[in-house]
């Protein structure tokens, strides 16, 4: 059935990347509400990962990497923000 739609598998990777995204918030509000440098300095890092990381999927959109169909594009997208997402869970859940 997903070889035929594939949206349905980009449908569930969106679902789990809202999911895995709203861990990563989670994390990193506690982080920031504890206050002090390293609350300061996960503010910049997390704005700063977030521009770059814009900045990452336009030049990939820009240079045709994403791929020619919809559901590629797509799947490319999710894909590269995955990583970024699965990152700072890792760092963040780190002791």
């Amino acid at each position: 059935m997903s070889r035929r739609n594939p949206w349905l598998n980009i449908g569930f990777a969106m679902w789990s990347l809202g999911y895995e995204a709203s861990t990563v918030i989670a994390l990193r509000t506690l982080k920031i509400a504890a206050g002090g440098p390293e609350a300061s300095a996960e503010s910049r890092r997390m704005i700063d990962e977030k521009l770059q990381a814009g900045a990452a999927l336009q030049a990939l959109a820009m240079t045709g990497a994403l791929g020619v169909t919809a559901p590629a594009a797509a799947a490319k997208t999710l894909s590269h923000y995955r990583r970024k997402v699965r990152a700072n869970r890792r760092r963040l859940t780190k002791i």
